[in-house]
């Protein structure tokens, strides 16, 4: 199941690399929600940790992310893994800006088509 979030970059952690080959980097996003604002921490791993290279504090993002959860010694963990980020400058820009226009049917063009 999918879970979606927006706000602004607090910080973005180094990269941590496991003896296991492991590797994750942490985000943290600030989130207004109501009165008192939530600092989300989300969590890329593997592949993903590519995300966050263009991306630096204080940016507006959208945030896709899974929740996930495991036991250990009696105890249980939950994580939010992210999947997809997207900035507020790539939302608000127009995705049709590099293709070109197509004329409207009645731009003077021939309608019999012979199929």
């Amino acid at each position: 199941m999918a879970y979606e979030l927006t706000g602004k970059i607090k910080l973005i952690q180094d990269e941590q690399t496991f003896a296991s080959g492991f590797k994750k980097r942490e985000m943290v996003v600030t989130v207004e929600d109501g009165k008192y604002a939530q600092e989300i921490n989300l969590e890329f791993v593997q592949d993903k940790i590519s995300l966050l290279e263009s991306l630096s504090p204080g940016q507006e993002v959208t945030v896709s992310f899974d929740i996930r959860g495991r036991e250990y010694n009696g105890r249980y963990f939950n994580n939010l893994q992210g999947w997809k980020v997207v900035s507020a400058e790539a939302q608000n820009s127009d995705p049709y800006q590099n293709y070109e226009q197509v004329p409207p049917p009645d731009a003077g063009f021939d309608e019999d088509i012979p199929f």
